[in-house]
């Protein structure tokens, strides 16, 4: 049986916001040019190693009201055509109109939309798009270095990690069910939460659409996907992530239905029809629209929306570092009670992994996490004070 009242804690509330108010207050801003390029801070041959996280695309939106719009989760400058294409010239708030013509093939170009819109409207994209709340509860997704499927890394240094992840002041932690025999997973669950108590949340991620080659893994069938949460659910996970094919709507439904553990998907949707299904379905108990693949920022809030029409809350797969930028404002509108950080590399912390940023902001402080939360930015559009001489200085040369 499922259990109401942690699905309860789960539920987020709507709103549209301001945008039609803010496009009437502003003369008309037109896009007169869209650029794609990489940056690479440079950062030590021990701190390439560790996983410090130096390199970014950057995706630039020119207006002829004289505001530029930014995201690092930008696309490939081989796209840079096709992009100009779909946006130069064309009204900065028609964003409905530019993800139809094509903008939703580059989700983090769109952030850079909203970015500049944010900026004119001198305001955090979030409160535009309903402003739902002003804080949300961060989890770290933490992968090994090594195969893929995390056999390489022993027991403790999992229990290690999340007890260090705890003391840190983060309330939860998500890991790969990747082992050979899952049943290892389950193991490694209960010795994590024996370390961390009950108030420490331990999420579980299948990713049944990955290759996992250095274990031989087939897909789960129905059968192994419910012993598995069965298992994890009495060694006290929070919920278990993508246990079955993408494409596949029924077996997370009725997995769902036979165990309390909360069965969540579908980071890698890139068209609003699959939510629908999954919402008809009742295929997740949560659901999980990346912030760059689903769209970006405006597509993402349409999810919300839709799922809230069907009592089903909304937890965007995550991202880390300069990126997050766009993922937090939508998550923020959506009002969302968890924003995954991703990936950690053990065992680095958030704001170590992601120093080598700083080099390109003027506040040199990325994100405010104020007692396990991680708090709205306080500055326009999707909330980073860049330095635009700095982001020019790392470019790199075609």
């Amino acid at each position: 049986m499922r259990n109401p009242t942690r699905r309860s804690m789960l539920g987020v509330t709507a709103g549209f916001g301001a945008l039609s108010a803010v496009r009437a207050a502003v003369k008309p801003v037109k896009i007169t040019d869209v650029d794609l390029f990489a940056i690479h801070m440079p950062v030590s041959a021990h701190e390439s190693a560790a996983g410090f996280m130096n390199r970014y695309l950057v995706a630039k939106v020119v207006t002829d009201a004289g505001v530029t719009g930014y995201s690092f989760a930008g696309a490939p400058p081989q796209a840079l055509g096709a992009v100009k294409e779909v946006l130069v010239g064309k009204d900065l708030f028609n964003v409905d109109s530019q993800l139809r013509e094509g903008l939703w093939r580059w989700g983090g170009v769109e952030h850079a939309v909203w970015d500049a819109i944010g900026k004119i409207a001198g305001q955090p994209v979030y409160k535009l798009l309903g402003a739902a709340k002003d804080r949300v509860t961060p989890y770290l997704t933490c992968v090994w270095p090594g195969p893929a499927d995390q056999q390489q890394v022993p027991y403790q240094a999992q229990v290690d990690m999340a007890v260090k992840i705890k003391d840190a002041g983060f309330k939860g932690m998500k890991i790969r069910v990747w082992r050979p025999d899952p049943m290892s997973d389950v193991e490694v669950c209960r010795l994590i939460k024996e370390a961390t108590g009950k108030d420490f949340h331990l999420m579980f991620d299948r990713t049944a659409d990955a290759p996992v080659s250095a274990s031989g893994q087939q897909v789960w069938d129905l059968q192994t996907g419910l012993k598995v949460a069965r298992g994890l659910q009495k060694a006290g996970a929070y919920w278990l992530e993508e246990p079955f094919l993408r494409s596949d709507y029924e077996s997370p439904a009725k997995l769902a239905s036979m165990v309390d553990i909360l069965i969540t998907g579908g980071e890698a949707y890139s068209v609003l029809e699959p939510y629908r299904q999954c919402l008809l379905h009742r295929t997740y108990d949560i659901l999980q629209p990346d912030g760059r693949q689903c769209g970006g920022i405006f597509r993402a809030r349409q999810v919300g929306i839709l799922a809230e029409s069907f009592h089903v809350p909304v937890i965007l797969h995550g991202t880390m570092s300069l990126l997050l930028a766009g993922w937090l404002q939508a998550t923020l509108a959506i009002g969302s009670p968890w924003q995954e950080i991703a990936l950690i590399t053990p065992p680095l912390l958030p704001e170590e992994q992601w120093s080598p940023g700083l080099k390109v902001l003027k506040s040199k402080q990325m994100f405010v996490f104020d007692q396990g939360e991680l708090v709205a930015p306080v500055y326009p559009g999707i909330g980073l004070d860049i330095d635009e001489e700095a982001v020019e200085r790392y470019r790199v040369k075609a």
